[in-house]
């Protein structure tokens, strides 16, 4: 499987997937560590890709998702942003809601 496929697979098979740089538990840069722990309060299980093991998609992500940086969160297939997106939504309530959702829908196997 080549390295775009794979990037769509990996977002259509998670409700809720966040690529970041390390893992939840041990995040390596600030911006996904923030963007981790916002995802973590909503206490909702979500899965993750560890970019800076995965050099490929580390390269690709970018150009498909047309989003430069990293954190990124998907949720249902869509792009949601990164860390200043992640925040705001976390600040406002809005990503408690969006994860909760999702689950809800996941979990009813929609």
């Amino acid at each position: 499987m080549d390295t775009l496929e794979n990037i769509k697979q990996q977002i259509s098979d998670n409700t809720i997937l966040l690529y970041m740089k390390g893992s939840p538990n041990a995040p390596q840069c600030g911006f996904s560590m923030r963007a981790s722990q916002a995802l973590m309060a909503c206490g909702k299980r979500f899965a993750y890709v560890d970019v800076l093991s995965n050099p490929d998609i580390r390269t690709e992500l970018p150009k498909y998702a047309n989003w430069p940086t990293f954190p990124q969160l998907w949720v249902k297939g869509e792009l949601v942003g990164g860390c200043d997106i992640i925040m705001e939504m976390y600040e406002n309530g809005e990503l408690k809601t969006l994860v909760d959702e999702a689950a809800a829908e996941s979990e009813g196997g929609e």
